[in-house]
């Protein structure tokens, strides 16, 4: 929930991704099937949401006495992977203007700030490269 504390912290989204939300250039043309990297933010936003809350459960679970359970296990497993394939899809995202290329750069220095996370070498050079 990486944005989540960043609008906690007075950052709105819309601060992160731009004025146009995260839908992408305007120039974009409708037919395109290529994803933008709004849609990558809000999938990773998401991703990010449906990781706390799972582990908020799981959490919860344990404080009443429960014992977790191979699928308590294997659904945490399931978000993180999915949180870690959403951040990965912006970090190898190549930008198709100079904006999204702030944007993708904004976005993870708020990320890696909200997360007090780090990056690998090839993923920091992905970033950078872009």
């Amino acid at each position: 929930m990486a944005l989540s504390a960043l609008a906690s912290d007075g950052i709105s989204y819309a601060e992160i991704v731009g004025p146009s939300g995260g839908t992408g250039h305007e120039e974009e043309n409708s037919a395109e099937t290529a994803v933008s990297l709004g849609e990558l933010m809000d999938r990773h936003i998401e991703a990010q949401m449906a990781a706390s809350d799972a582990v908020r459960v799981f959490d919860e679970r344990r404080t009443v006495g429960g014992v977790a359970s191979v699928a308590d296990v294997k659904g945490l497993l399931d978000v993180a992977r999915d949180e870690e394939a959403g951040r990965l899809a912006i970090v190898n995202y190549l930008p198709r203007t100079n904006r999204e290329s702030r944007q993708k750069l904004t976005y993870m220095a708020a990320y890696l700030m909200a997360t007090r996370g780090t990056l690998a070498q090839h993923e920091m050079n992905s970033i950078l490269d872009s």
